[in-house]
């Protein structure tokens, strides 16, 4: 078992398939050193987390919805990478919030894939970050987030 999938297992976190594209672009892209994970909607137990954040969903299901979007992100990269031991850190995460006009704790939804990037990485998941409020997301999901990673050879 790698280092990291012996992290996930210590923290209970079972990743799920990798999801397949809903349009045309493909999940992962590795590129000089890097590898561009697509944006990931929130899967919890098999079903999108939908709605808007200000309206619908809370602050902790938007988060909870956040932290999903990251371990598919994970889901993804040891899909496109063979390993997440390839991973040397979180560049950063780019996170979307399908919100209300008057909703600002963005960066607290996001903060659910922060800390799990924390939590699996330690210092190597401290990244950059943007976490931007939006009318809509595709398939009407709370939250997406797209995420660039540092690799090795």
């Amino acid at each position: 078992m790698s280092k990291i999938e012996a992290r996930l297992a210590e923290l209970g976190i079972a990743l799920p398939a990798p999801a397949a594209p809903v349009a045309s672009y493909v999940p992962a892209v590795e590129v000089g050193g890097l590898l561009h994970v697509s944006g990931q909607l929130p899967f919890i137990d098999g079903t999108l987390v939908t709605g808007r954040l200000g309206e619908d969903v809370s602050l902790e299901r938007g988060a909870e919805a956040a932290r999903a979007c990251g371990v598919m992100i994970l889901a993804q990269a040891k899909q496109a990478l063979g390993s997440l031991d390839r991973v040397v850190r979180v560049v950063k995460l780019g996170g979307f919030v399908n919100s209300t006009g008057d909703f600002t704790d963005q960066p607290k939804v996001i903060n659910g894939a922060s800390d799990l990037m924390l939590e699996v990485f330690g210092d190597d998941g401290r990244h950059a970050r943007s976490a931007v409020g939006v009318p809509v997301l595709p398939l009407g999901a709370a939250v997406e987030v797209d995420a660039i990673l540092q690799v090795r050879d």
